[in-house]
């Protein structure tokens, strides 16, 4: 007679964890939205580990799938992170409707199976959808990836099954792990701990005033000395400047936190001022318990804004370096030494169809009144350039044509200077004459087009001179710089660096070798190798923590709605009580934000500062790259904000 008993009951509780299921769905969709879009980025870059078109596309991309591998561990952690404490949050918050599940009288474990199984059915939906945009979001990326080799896409949809069973096996490690300590609580747990859990909070952990001002104080201190140690370029040094950091989160959210009522209390005046007792009295009411989770989260935005400015300091890097090497599709630079470079000539002529090409020499003017000069004026290393390097008319004006650059005119009497960009302010203003062979030559135009300028023409600049006045100079080096009618494929590339071996052979000596696809290919590949793997740490960072916070704020709708309500009856007006609310938002979510910003945007700063000069330019440059991470950041950011003011104002304000 007691199994029909308990297969109604458990058709029953089956029901049960179904309208549960969508009710969680529905009360929590911005988690939900997370969960689906972090099923989703999983599957994604899983789907490029797994993609051999992805890994054939460069033999740099070979170490791809372990990038991504190494990022895919963090992030399974971030969101594994996210759902155990979504879960706990969730069951403290239903802590009465479990409670009175054991009234009417379920066990613990039926209750425990009931939370369970709607959890998982949450987590099932999420990974089905996500699984479905995640094959989208690939495609995406598989266009992003193609498009830095200069491929064409075509849209293919499909799956593939190692990564969903990655993606699988990641889910469901991260569901089991949050759900198997949930039900371990709730096995425990009596009517009492249930029915009263919504009500446990951090607590106001320091009480005393002293301490408070005494930690805010030294949590201020550690977070400057932590910015700057943090930039230094030592290992053992960074490290620590990490753990100041930590510590001033941790102690800034503490004793603010904490610190607030007590400011408020000591002045009366500004309590009662407009609606500042409404504001501060609700937000402290949530802050005061929150310093370490707000701790944490601000601990992740900063990491968010360092991987994302670090992203595009890589991507800057990369491209700057590239530009110089671009110029030519295929450049040979020789060392000032005799050798016999037939071999160099036989297999061009016999395999790479030049249209144009040009052997030049690179000279010595003789002094270095140019390089001392410039050395005044900027941040300057001549990288084994003891004078200033001087090139023929008539070379440089073949290199331009190989470029595609429009002539340069050198008038008789005159020479010309031709730099990277970051010196071009300098040497606008240089207007001494020049003095070759008892020629006097005078300053003419100024050029700074990419022309190989990283050390072979020039370390970052190079004097034009008329062909007359170069005869007789010394030769630092000889050149050879070619156009030719299609890309020069790697096989081509590699059997030059086997040629370059031959002719240097056991005297330690080599030639640089450099070819317009192949620099267009590394940069694809690094920026793959980096830049990918930065930015889906970054994303998945930024929703972690602002679904976190959003949690924390729509879990308030009810009791803003009773405050609301009231403050209706009392008279306030409804642009009143906006005006309350969009202002407790903003400093709701602009306490975890701040910090980060300023450490670092100065993290950023410097490190774009690091690569050596003339690389960092333009839509690179150290202020723009920091200007564009916090960008990104705060654009994914306000989204949140967007989703859960709206959410709130339209739940919470009498009509």
């Amino acid at each position: 007679m007691c199994w029909p008993r308990w297969g109604v009951m458990s058709v029953t509780l089956f029901k049960l964890s179904v309208r549960n299921a969508k009710r969680q769905a529905r009360d929590y969709l911005i988690y939900f939205v997370t969960v689906v879009m972090a099923a989703a980025l999983l599957y994604s870059f899983n789907a490029l580990t797994f993609s051999q078109e992805i890994s054939t596309l460069s033999k740099s991309m070979e170490m791809l799938p372990f990038m991504i591998a190494l990022a895919t561990v963090v992030v399974v952690c971030v969101f594994g992170w996210l759902v155990a404490y979504a879960t706990k949050f969730m069951l403290l918050r239903r802590g009465r409707e479990l409670g009175t599940y054991l009234l009417i009288g379920l066990e613990n474990k039926q209750v425990a199976q009931l939370f369970f199984r709607e959890n998982l059915a949450v987590g099932g939906c999420a990974l089905v959808l996500g699984t479905v945009l995640g094959g989208l979001l690939y495609q995406a990326f598989r266009a992003m990836a193609l498009a830095l080799f200069k491929l064409p896409y075509t849209f293919s949809f499909g799956f593939s099954l190692p990564a969903l069973g990655l993606t699988v096996v990641c889910f469901g490690l991260i569901y089991l792990f949050a759900l198997r300590r949930s039900r371990r609580y709730i096995r425990k747990a009596n009517i009492h701990d249930l029915i009263y859990s919504d009500r446990v909070n951090e607590g106001v952990v320091i009480q005393t005033a002293n301490k408070r001002r005494w930690m805010f104080g030294a949590s201020i201190l550690l977070g400057v000395v932590g910015t700057f140690l943090i930039a230094a370029w030592n290992l053992a040094i960074a490290t620590a400047g990490a753990g100041c950091l930590i510590l001033f989160l941790f102690g800034f959210f503490l004793s603010f936190a904490s610190g607030v009522p007590a400011f408020f209390d000591r002045r009366p005046a500004r309590k009662y001022k407009g609606q500042n007792l409404l504001i501060f009295r609700t937000l402290t009411a949530k802050l005061a318990t929150m310093g370490v989770l707000m701790a944490t989260i601000s601990m992740i935005f900063t990491a968010t804004l360092i991987s994302e400015g670090t992203g595009l300091v890589f991507r800057g890097l990369f491209l700057g370096r590239a530009a110089e090497y671009t110029c030519f599709d295929l450049y040979i630079g020789m060392e000032g030494r005799d050798r016999d470079y037939s071999l160099y000539q036989n297999y061009i002529r016999e395999h790479i169809p030049v249209e144009q090409s040009v052997e030049y020499q690179v000279c010595y003017s003789g002094g270095t009144q140019v390089q001392d000069y410039i050395e005044t004026q900027t941040a300057y290393y001549n990288y084994g350039y003891e004078q200033d390097p001087v090139l023929r008319y008539s070379d440089y004006a073949a290199l331009r044509s190989i470029a595609g650059y429009r002539t340069a005119e050198l008038k008789e009497g005159q020479y010309l200077i031709h730099c990277m960009t970051y010196l071009e302010g300098p040497l606008k203003a240089y207007k001494e004459p020049l003095t070759l062979g008892g020629v006097t030559l005078q300053p003419g135009g100024l050029y700074t087009e990419p022309l190989s300028q990283g050390s072979e023409n020039g370390r970052g600049y190079i004097l034009v001179v008329p062909d007359e006045a170069a005869g007789g100079l010394s030769v630092h080096h000889q050149a050879y710089a070619a156009k030719t009618a299609e890309p020069v494929p790697y096989e081509d590339f590699y059997n030059l660096t086997v040629v370059m071996d031959k002719i240097w052979e056991g005297t330690g000596f080599g030639d640089q070798i450099t070819t317009r696809a192949q620099e267009e290919a590394e940069v694809a590949a690094q920026t793959a190798l980096c830049v990918f793997p930065l930015y889906y740490l970054a994303l998945s960072l930024t929703m972690t923590a602002a679904t976190i916070l959003t949690i924390q704020q729509l879990s308030e709708t009810q009791r803003y709605r009773r405050q609301f309500t009231l403050l209706q009856k009392l008279g306030m007006g409804r642009r009143e009580m906006a005006k309350a609310l969009r202002t407790q938002f903003a400093i709701y979510y602009a306490l975890p934000a701040v910090p980060p910003v300023l450490i670092g945007a100065p993290f950023i700063l410097h490190l774009a500062h690091a690569p050596e000069p003339g690389v960092m330019v333009g839509a690179s440059s150290p202020a723009v790259i920091v200007c564009a991470a916090l960008a990104v950041f705060f654009l994914i950011y306000a989204v949140y904000i967007l989703l859960a003011y709206t959410s709130l104002k339209r739940n919470v304000l009498p009509a």
